[in-house]
């Protein structure tokens, strides 16, 4: 008859005991089944968020050249197409083999600079709109207050000239202008 310890643990080694002379058990120490699929998942979203990015955000991302490819043959293809999902788990599957520090930080410095590019554009829009609404120098006091270096004199004929066709009902060109010089502005 075999001793329970034979059994467990196949019979060739010798059970250990701790200082207290407990059995010490040995199981198999394996990755949770859950956390590779979430992880799986989050380089998916990696892959596919790579397939958005222009050509030169991409050879920014210091991807070897299989993956490279693999990204822009992904692009042109169909979303909805088998082909374009089969090409997403292959790109995935080659980004399973890399670090992605790099490329995470890469990703997430393109999404703030373009973030950062939303909100300027906004407020250079707000700005213009309420320059070109006002009847008053309220805003364009305002404007001057948080822009120091703004030329007022050439601020204040753009803001009556985009006025002046807005009231005529004439193609927005001097608000076109307001609005570069706005974000010329912003910029500096």
């Amino acid at each position: 008859m075999r001793d329970n310890n034979e059994v467990a643990y196949g019979g060739d080694e010798e059970p250990e005991y701790d200082e207290n002379g407990d059995l010490i058990e040995f199981y198999a120490i394996r990755p949770n089944k859950s956390q590779i699929k979430r992880d799986i998942a989050d380089i998916a979203e990696l892959a596919e968020a790579l397939t958005q990015l222009t050509d030169v955000q991409l050879t920014t991302m210091k991807l070897s050249e299989k993956v490279e490819v693999a990204v822009k043959e992904a692009r042109i293809m169909s979303a909805t197409k088998a082909a374009r999902k089969r090409q997403l788990k292959f790109i995935t599957g080659q980004l399973r083999k890399i670090d992605l520090n790099d490329i995470q930080e890469a990703l997430d410095r393109i999404k703030s600079k373009s973030a950062h590019g939303v909100r300027d554009h906004h407020q250079c829009e707000q700005w213009r709109d309420k320059l070109i609404a006002s009847q008053d120098n309220t805003v364009l006091t305002a404007l001057l207050n948080q822009f120091p270096n703004a030329d007022r004199q050439y601020l204040r004929q753009l803001q009556r000239n985009a006025q002046k066709e807005a009231l005529q009902e004439k193609p927005p060109k001097m608000a076109r202008v307001l609005y570069q010089y706005l974000k010329e502005l912003l910029i500096e």
